[in-house]
């Protein structure tokens, strides 16, 4: 079954993927950015077999849960990524409990998510960026792209996002990106516990820290400076942008103005409340 690793766009989940390749895949070795062994979801061809038409967005919505019992065939735990919204249309929803082992949502300041959205994807400005934000019917992905490995991402507003999430009962654990950075050994011993209790899976603490040494923010960074990121995003001259931008150097005190922190406060103030930002 899936394990989900569900966040809104520029959150922290590359990281914590990249830290759960390590564990369960490369113990023995470096982290390579543009190798991990942990898959996004949907990628075009979970839906072979399923439909020729999934980039209508009709056609995805149906055919969504199906893919997924697909990839769950082989009886085995998966940790797949995604950035969807937990969104229900009609009959149809994104995951079922049928599918679905549990979620780790990692979440983030959307004080801070909005300085990586505008430069992520290319907004001309912070208002634009909000814009993106707040929007409900936000989506990413290019659905007239064909030929692109992935496929169109329905995000909604970063509180619809939040909220969407937190009502999957089934085993949920939500994870603070600003916690993984200020104390990573006891957040990633949560994870790893949280993991253990819902599979088979062991987790020798030695490589739980050695998995959290290889993907220090400073290492990834170099990598992406040396060798590029393949799932990076393109800017408007089709170079890509910076993935592993600012990271724990990303503080909305000293980014935002006072009319964008406000706003967003604003907006998303019952959420922020309960998680804590507020």
């Amino acid at each position: 079954m899936i394990i989900w690793l569900a966040s809104y766009p520029k959150s922290g989940n590359t990281w914590v993927r990249l830290f759960l390749d390590s564990l369960l895949f490369k113990q023995d070795a470096n982290v390579n950015i543009n190798d991990i062994g942990i898959k996004q979801f949907p990628l075009r061809g979970d839906f072979n077999g399923l439909t020729d038409k999934i980039d209508d967005e009709n056609e995805f919505v149906k055919n969504c849960n199906l893919a997924q019992t697909k990839i769950n065939l082989d009886n085995e735990i998966k940790f797949l990524k995604t950035h969807h919204a937990l969104w229900r249309n009609g009959n149809y929803s994104f995951t079922n409990t049928e599918n679905t082992l549990g979620v780790i949502h990692i979440i983030r300041d959307p004080r801070n998510v909005i300085t990586s959205i505008l430069n992520h994807f290319n907004r001309d400005d912070y208002v634009h960026a909000l814009e993106f934000m707040k929007n409900p019917l936000q989506c990413i992905g290019d659905r007239e792209r064909g030929n692109s490995a992935d496929l169109m991402t329905i995000i909604s507003s970063w509180g619809n996002h939040y909220s969407s999430w937190r009502k999957f009962k089934k085993n949920n654990l939500l994870i603070k990106y600003e916690d993984l950075i200020n104390k990573p050994e006891e957040e990633f011993l949560k994870l790893c516990n949280f993991v253990e209790k819902i599979t088979s899976l062991k987790f020798e603490k030695n490589l739980v820290l050695k998995a959290i040494k290889n993907c220090e923010f400073d290492k990834l960074n170099r990598q992406e400076e040396t060798n590029g990121f393949r799932e990076g995003a393109k800017n408007i001259i089709g170079k890509n942008n910076k993935f592993f931008y600012l990271g724990p150097k990303n503080n909305w005190k000293k980014l935002l103005n006072k009319e964008i922190k406000c706003e967003i406060e604003k907006l998303f103030e019952k959420e922020m409340l309960e998680i804590g930002y507020l």
